[in-house]
């Protein structure tokens, strides 16, 4: 991690990665790259519909290959990047045929490393094959949840998912979550965790810096009036006044509350339900 000289109080505690140690590259390949405006929490109404959205950096959108639907073409790791859209570092990788790629990069993977997407693949890191020939105990990412739709499951910095059980043509997946669930032993899976593990040590230290990164500000629910949020109003500093928490619009939110659909179509291949609150 990387430190500051405390000149002003935020830089004090602020941190964050030493990206001179892990990337290779300092700009794009142009031909997978794109611009764009970002959506910024609206619709196609230009209504709000995710909050705490809107502003950040100009950004450019590297094209990311995530259905790996070159299958036993072996390629070779020419650079490690970064990629503002995700908390992963990125790596363009070319095949035997010359064709480049964006792949997200596993841990351990360096400059060099050849990879390859094959059905009977070496268990190494980085390597991709179908669940039903991952053994048990193996970290995956990347993972899909039907097979050639492409990668779903763990994919930000540092996840990965644990196969827990091989049985009757599913593969057991323990979720970075702690959820247990039942996924198609058809369906394919990278080998390894994704790289860039001290994402989650980062300390942003100033409201200014979540502001670059297109973070607006939270409002307490406390601080409104009782028009705005269930929790509105009263005199002075007044409590929440509720016995369980709600969301501005009164669904049930915070800890220890199902929020899940209780008929969810997805019900079905959940084996155990993840574990909430201090226990997890």
């Amino acid at each position: 991690m990387k430190t500051n000289k405390p000149t002003t109080p935020s830089r004090r505690h602020m941190t964050g990665i030493n990206y001179r140690d892990f990337l290779t590259a300092s700009e794009p390949l142009k031909a997978l790259v794109k611009g764009g405006k970002r959506g910024v929490g609206r619709n196609s109404f230009g209504r709000i519909t995710t909050r705490h959205k809107g502003g950040g950096h100009k950004r450019r959108y590297r094209q990311i290959d995530f259905k790996y639907n070159k299958i036993d073409v072996p390629a070779k790791v020419e650079t490690i990047e970064y990629d503002p859209y995700r908390s992963g570092f990125i790596a363009l990788i070319c095949y035997n045929d010359g064709e480049r790629r964006y792949i997200l990069t596993p841990k351990t993977v360096k400059v060099g490393d050849e990879i390859i997407v094959s059905e009977k693949a070496p268990l190494k890191a980085g390597n991709r094959l179908i669940l039903r020939n991952v053994p048990v105990g193996t970290f995956v990412y990347n993972v899909e949840l039907k097979p050639q739709s492409g990668a779903k499951i763990a994919r930000s910095a540092g996840n990965y998912a644990e196969v827990v059980a091989q049985d009757a043509g599913y593969t057991h997946l323990k979720m970075p979550s702690t959820e247990i669930r039942k996924v198609i032993d058809t369906a394919w899976a990278s080998v390894g965790e994704v790289s860039n593990d001290e994402h989650k040590l980062v300390v942003i230290g100033k409201a200014g810096r979540s502001r670059w990164m297109g973070i607006r500000p939270t409002v307490r629910g406390s601080a409104m009036n009782p028009v705005d949020h269930p929790y509105g109003g009263g005199e002075g500093k007044s409590g929440r006044g509720l016995r369980r928490a709600k969301s501005k619009w009164g669904k049930p939110t915070g800890k220890g509350q199902k929020t899940r659909t209780p008929k969810k179509y997805s019900n079905q291949f959940i084996v155990r339900r993840r574990k909430v609150g201090k226990r997890k």
